[in-house]
């Protein structure tokens, strides 16, 4: 096997590996699914962020990280801060939760 095809071969095997793998995009869009709400959307939304962030991997940010180090810094900031808001709304389910909109009719 050539260099390219190998290196391909890694690269759709990792990227199988983190779509395959049930992390929090992949619940949110199952739990979606579940409730029949918006799936369509949902699954719309999540397929072109990550097709935008494979390209944007792919297409070479990490040459603007090389050049602007502080590029790495801004993303690490701005992403805790998603991630502390994303934290709160979490929380904020679970101390006051909702109906989750299932119901089950008759009997089973």
């Amino acid at each position: 096997m050539t260099s390219a095809l190998t290196t391909a071969a890694a690269g759709f095997g990792t990227g199988l590996s983190l779509i395959v793998a049930i992390g929090a995009q992949n619940a949110f869009v199952l739990r979606q699914g579940v409730r029949r709400d918006a799936v369509l959307a949902v699954v719309g939304i999540c397929a072109l962020s990550d097709a935008a962030l494979i390209a944007l991997g792919v297409g070479g940010v990490g040459a603007v990280v090389v050049a602007w180090p502080g590029a790495l810094t801004a993303v690490g900031w701005i992403g805790g801060a998603f991630l502390l808001g994303y934290g709160a709304l979490a929380a904020r389910r679970v101390l006051r939760p909702a109906a989750t909109g299932l119901e089950t009719a008759g009997e089973a």
